[in-house]
């Protein structure tokens, strides 16, 4: 007797019982974040149509923004395909060693990570941004059923990536699984930058089949968009259907990287000199040795410097890459940033050793971690710049600088108030839930953005002194809030309940 639309039932009503239980001890801050969220996607969606200028036919920034919407299309796609490969499918719904109390299907989790997809700031701004832009280039006419259609295409963009996404982590659970997809960011990486090299980046985006999709949301309600929401509906359905199997590929294999991480053999090295620098070799072989931070920190910092060398980005917009790279290395491990040891906190614990050379070992293995990120992704993204001026050198350096003691005092802040339980052994682990992910994710998207610009203004308006100038007083002020928090650290209670939250995992 077949039993795959009974099975698929039970799936989704495992899912609702999981939201819900995730929900139960925070739904007060849960609520918030997604009202928050919600109220700001339908002011994006909406008051770009009622702009001066809006959904103007002839030459103007609406007429431009629909020559950059199929890119734009395209451009959501990959990036989810990219979230999806790196995260091992998705994020969990629930923790791994949880299911071994409380089993969940293959098709379960697959759901689970499809909602959870949305909960995160890059998928959020990407769709911000592609709202927006079609909201200003269709105008208040033909609004609603231009979204209407771009919303199927982030929902279908979404489904595609994670099945994407499985189809990698159950290749990469075979016994040369790893390797081949390395080999396939590479091969894929290279041919990017063949194709811009050669000069036919422009065919290729204009051979895109987005440009089809934007013609049909700028044409209004017509009987092919009528066809194209069907289309989309289907499309939706089957991707979300088809996502399942490699799912279930992938839950019946081993995961090899992580299993290889707990399994393997460490030689003993000599003892540091130091109590610090054996702090600070503990934390760092901890970082590297967790597969969600080395995939994420890999994504992070070649990443966004592949889009500034296929796009020639000039070093005057450089400023921006900085903040981008640490407040995302930030959300690897750092907000959470004493989830790390899990229930090895207790020995930590239990170690001689001053607090406060703890609490430095742990800051210092965060900044370097970012500063490491953000110098590859500067550097390669800045082949193409040649070579700065003064006046950008300065504002880069000053923007780096910055955004790293920034990032770092608000991380170990944070990870000292909200303390959660988190086994960040999972490639598809995060150091929180997220609700609260969204909104360390937002806070330190515009804090880090806001330095970004203030320094790339300084640079253009100014001499090359006036980016040191500004970064000494926000030096001070983030050092201040570092200090602050170090010294909360050496209070036993407040070292007691984040020991005991984060042990818990």
């Amino acid at each position: 007797m077949p039993t795959a639309a009974s099975s698929a039932r039970r799936s989704v009503a495992d899912v609702g019982h999981l939201l819900r239980f995730r929900a139960s001890g925070r739904r007060r801050p849960a609520v918030l974040a997604l009202t928050i969220v919600a109220a700001v996607t339908l002011v994006v969606a909406v008051a770009p149509a009622l702009a001066p200028g809006a959904g103007d036919g002839g030459e103007g920034t609406a007429q431009d923004l629909r020559a950059v919407l199929p890119a734009a299309l395209a451009g959501f796609v990959l990036l989810a395909v990219l979230s999806a490969g790196a995260s091992g499918g998705g994020r969990e719904l629930i923790a791994r060693d949880a299911t071994a109390v409380f089993p969940v299907s293959p098709t379960t989790d697959h759901l689970g990570a499809l909602l959870l997809a949305p909960l995160n700031i890059a998928w959020i701004l990407q769709a911000w941004a592609l709202l927006g832009m079609t909201s200003y280039a269709v105008g208040a006419g033909g609004l609603v059923p231009a979204q209407v259609l771009v919303v199927l295409w982030l929902v279908a963009g979404t489904a595609f990536a994670q099945a994407i996404g499985w189809a990698l982590e159950s290749v990469r659970r075979t016994t040369h699984g790893p390797l081949v997809v390395r080999a396939l960011a590479v091969a894929a990486a290279a041919t990017a930058l063949v194709v811009q090299a050669s000069g036919h980046a422009g065919d290729v985006l204009d051979s895109l089949p987005t440009h089809g999709v934007v013609v049909v949301l700028a044409d209004g309600v017509t009987a092919r968009w009528a066809l194209s929401v069907l289309v989309a509906l289907v499309a939706v359905v089957a991707l979300v259907a088809v996502g399942a199997w490699p799912a279930h590929v992938a839950a019946r294999r081993s995961p090899r990287e992580e299993h290889l991480v707990e399994s393997g053999q460490y030689r003993a090295r000599a003892l540091p000199a130091s109590a610090l620098g054996a702090m600070v070799r503990v934390d760092r072989a901890s970082v590297w040795r967790a597969v969600p931070i080395r995939r994420g920190l890999a994504v992070l910092a070649l990443g966004p410097a592949m889009i500034a060398l296929l796009g020639g980005l000039q070093w005057d917009s450089m400023t921006i890459l900085p903040g981008l790279v640490a407040s995302g290395g930030a959300l690897l491990y750092g907000v959470n940033a004493w989830c790390l040891d899990g229930r090895g906190t207790l020995w930590r614990e239990s170690l001689p050793v001053d607090p406060a050379t703890v609490f430095d070992a742990r800051a210092y293995v965060l900044a370097e971690l970012l500063l490491a990120a953000s110098l590859v992704t500067v550097c390669v993204g800045g082949l193409r710049a040649g070579v700065p001026d003064a006046a950008d050198a300065a504002a880069l350096a000053s923007t780096l600088v910055v955004v790293l003691v920034q990032v770092v005092a608000a991380a170990m802040r944070w990870s000292q108030r909200r303390p959660f339980a988190v086994d960040l052994r999972s490639a598809r682990a995060t150091p929180a839930p997220p609700a609260a992910m969204i909104g360390y994710s937002s806070r330190l998207a515009l804090t880090t953005t806001t330095t970004g610009l203030l320094f790339s203004t300084a640079a253009l308006l100014g001499p090359w002194f006036v980016s040191p100038l500004l970064a000494v007083p926000m030096l001070v002020w983030s050092g201040l809030r570092l200090r602050r928090t170090r010294r909360a650290w050496l209070d036993p209670d407040r070292r007691v309940t984040v020991t005991m939250t984060v042990a818990a995992a």
